[in-house]
C-alpha cells in the first residue's frame, strides 16, 4: 500500500522523472522508512536523491608512478573516489628486495617499500579533497602512518583526511590468509587504530569489514554476511575492552561486501545487514547514536565470477552486480573490468567499469527512489532469510565463546570452523557447475566464441621490478640510518607494552624512510608469526 503522504506530485522535480515525464517521488510504501531504524530500507532518507553513491574504482599496478597515472585517469572520467591496491610483498609486509617478492613486484597491485613510494602514489592529488580507501590489513597500521605523513608534509592537516583503511585481519585467517602475526596481537594493531583515528581523524574509517574476500574464497552469501557482521561485533568487543566508549568509534566503522550473480539473494543480504547490525549495536552493545546504528558499506561486483571465456560477457555481469549493489543502497561501489580474469585491467576496460556505473546514476531512473524494490513479497523474503540464517551462525559463535562473539570468532579460527564452512561451500558450487546443474555463460553452456582473439592486455615486465628495486636501494642510501636504527627500537619497546598505542611509534618510523619489511620484522620479534593447523 502507498503511503499518502509518499504519493507523486509536481513538486518531484524535473530530476526525478520517468522517461515518460512521469513524476515520482522518494519512497514508496509503509514505515519504518528509509533512514529509520533499524534501517532495513537504507540509511538515508532519500538515499540517491540527495547524493550518490561514491564510484570508488579501483587500482594498482605497477610501481607508485604508474598507479598514480592511473588515478588521475580515473579522476578525470569522473570518479569521486580512489581505491587502492597493494601488490602481495606490500600485502604480507616484505619489501620488494626480499626473496619473497621475486617475481611479484608490482604484479597485482602498486609495490610500496617506503613513505617515497607514498609520496609519488598521489603526487598531483589534494588529499584534503579526494577520500582514499587501501586495501590493506597486516601492515594497515603502517600504511595509514604513510599516509598521513604524505599528507602532513602536503600541508594538509590528518583531522581533514577522509578515507578507509580496510584493516580487516580476521576476515584474513577465515578467508584470504593474507597475515603476518597471530590473530590476537593483530587485533591489538586494528585497536590501535581505531583509537588512534578516533582522536585524530574523525573523518577516517578505521576498519572496513570485509564480506568481500570471504566471498570470494567460496562462501555463501548467507555466510558472507553472518560472518562478516560477527567480525564487526569482535572488534566492537575489542574497543570496547581497550576502554573506548562505542558511540566515540562505531560511527566510523565501514563495512565491504560482494555483489555476486543472484540479484534479488545480494539485495536481501544488504537490507539484512542494515537491519541486524542497527538491532545488534542498539540492544548488545548499547549503543545511542543514531550514526553507530547505521551500518555504511562500500560494494564490489563479484571478481570469483568473472570468466575469462567470453570475457566481454563479464560487462552484462558487472551491470547486474553493480545494479544489485544499487538497488540494495551501497554507499560506494567499484566495478570490475571484464578482462580482470585475465591480467590487470587495462585503462579502456576500467574506463567502461566505470561508465557502467554512470549508466546506473544517470540512464535508469533507480537513484530516483530509496530502495525501490521495497515491499516486493519475495524481497522482503529474501531479507528476513537471510537474518535467520546469519542468526544461527551468531547463536554458534557465542556457544563456541561462552557468550563473547569476540571469543568465539578467535575459537572459529583456531579450530578452523570458518575455514571448514566456506571449503564446503566452494565444493558445493563449483559440483555444481561441473554438472551442469549450474549454468555459466561460456564455460558450461553456450560456449560459441571461446577461441575468439583477446584484445590487448595489461602486463607488467621485469622493468618495473627493477626500477622498484633500484628506487628502494636508493632511498636506503640516502636516509639517516641512526634515526631508522631508533624508530626501531622504539617499535619494539612499544609493541611490548599492550597498553601503548603503536601508532605514534609507526608514522616516526615511516617518517625516518624505515621500510615496510623492517617494521614488520621488528614487530615479528614481539608478536611471533602465525601459522594455520591444517584441519582434517
Amino acid at each position: 500500500m502507498v503511503n499518502p503522504g509518499s504519493r507523486p506530485d509536481s513538486d518531484s522535480g524535473p530530476g526525478f522523472r520517468t522517461l515518460s515525464g512521469i513524476p515520482v517521488d522518494g519512497v514508496y510504501g509503509d514505515g519504518p522508512l528509509p533512514g529509520e531504524f533499524p534501517y532495513t530500507r537504507g540509511v538515508h532518507a532519500e538515499m540517491y536523491r540527495s547524493r550518490l553513491w561514491t564510484m570508488r574504482m579501483f587500482a594498482g599496478f605497477g610501481t607508485a608512478g604508474d598507479t598514480n597515472a592511473r588515478f588521475h585517469e580515473l579522476l578525470r572520467a569522473g570518479g569521486s573516489g580512489l581505491s587502492t591496491a597493494f601488490d602481495m610483498p606490500t600485502l604480507m609486509g616484505r619489501d620488494s628486495d626480499h626473496s619473497w617478492a621475486l617475481g611479484e613486484v608490482g604484479r597485482a597491485g602498486v609495490a610500496v617499500d617506503t613513505v617515497e613510494d607514498m609520496v609519488d602514489l598521489f603526487a598531483g592529488i589534494d588529499l584534503g579533497a579526494v577520500s582514499t580507501s587501501m586495501t590493506i590489513n597486516g601492515p594497515a597500521p603502517i600504511l595509514l602512518g604513510m599516509y598521513v605523513a604524505v599528507a602532513e608534509e602536503a600541508g594538509v592537516e590528518r583531522s581533514r583526511l577522509a578515507g578507509t583503511l580496510q584493516n580487516d585481519i580476521l576476515k584474513e585467517y577465515q578467508a584470504q590468509k593474507e597475515y603476518v602475526f597471530p590473530p590476537r596481537p593483530s587485533v591489538r594493531l586494528v585497536t590501535d587504530v581505531i583509537r588512534f583515528t578516533t582522536a585524530e581523524m574523525p573523518r577516517w574509517n578505521p576498519v572496513s569489514i570485509s564480506g568481500y574476500h570471504i566471498r570470494e574464497a567460496g562462501s555463501t552469501a548467507a555466510h558472507e554476511l553472518a560472518f562478516t557482521l560477527a567480525n564487526g561485533f569482535a572488534y566492537v568487543e575489542a574497543a570496547m575492552a581497550a576502554g573506548l566508549d562505542v558511540d566515540d568509534f562505531a560511527p566510523r566503522l565501514s563495512f565491504f561486501f560482494n555483489s555476486h550473480n543472484d540479484f534479488f539473494e545480494e539485495v536481501g543480504k544488504f537490507r539484512a545487514a542494515r537491519r541486524i547490525w542497527a538491532r545488534w549495536m542498539r540492544d548488545r552493545y548499547g549503543a545511542t547514536d543514531e550514526r553507530s546504528l547505521k551500518l555504511r558499506f562500500h560494494t564490489q561486483t563479484a571478481g570469483v565470477s568473472l570468466t575469462a571465456q567470453q570475457p566481454e560477457v563479464n560487462i552484462a555481469r558487472v551491470a547486474l552486480q553493480a545494479m544489485a549493489g544499487v538497488m540494495g543502497g551501497t554507499q560506494s561501489l567499484h566495478t570490475d573490468s571484464h578482462d580482470e580474469a585475465l591480467a590487470l585491467p587495462s585503462e579502456e576496460a576500467a574506463r567502461i567499469a566505470l561508465r557502467t556505473q554512470q549508466v546506473i546514476a544517470h540512464e535508469t531512473g533507480v537513484a530516483n527512489v530509496a530502495d525501490p524494490l521495497g515491499g516486493s513479497h519475495y524481497v522482503e523474503w529474501m531479507t528476513d532469510e537471510m537474518e535467520r540464517r546469519a542468526t544461527d551462525v551468531f547463536e554458534h559463535l557465542e556457544d563456541l565463546g561462552g557468550g563473547s562473539i569476540l571469543e568465539g570468532v578467535y575459537a572459529g579460527i583456531e579450530s578452523g570452523w570458518f575455514a571448514g564452512e566456506i571449503a564446503d561451500a566452494a565444493y558445493r558450487y563449483e559440483r555444481e557447475v561441473n554438472a551442469g546443474e549450474r549454468i555459466i555463460v561460456g564455460v558450461n553452456a553456450f560456449t560459441e566464441g571461446n577461441d575468439a582473439e583477446r584484445a590487448r592486455l595489461l602486463r607488467i615486465g621485469q622493468d618495473t621490478e627493477d626500477l622498484q628495486l633500484k628506487r628502494l636501494a636508493d632511498v636506503k642510501q640516502s636516509r639517516d640510518d641512526r634515526a631508522v636504527a631508533d624508530s626501531l627500537r622504539r617499535v619494539v619497546a612499544e609493541a611490548s607494552d599492550p597498553t601503548t598505542n603503536l601508532m605514534p611509534a609507526l608514522m616516526e618510523a615511516v617518517r625516518a624512510r624505515t621500510t615496510i619489511g623492517e617494521i614488520i620484522e621488528a614487530l615479528e620479534g614481539v608478536f611471533g608469526t602465525y601459522v594455520e593447523q591444517a584441519v582434517i
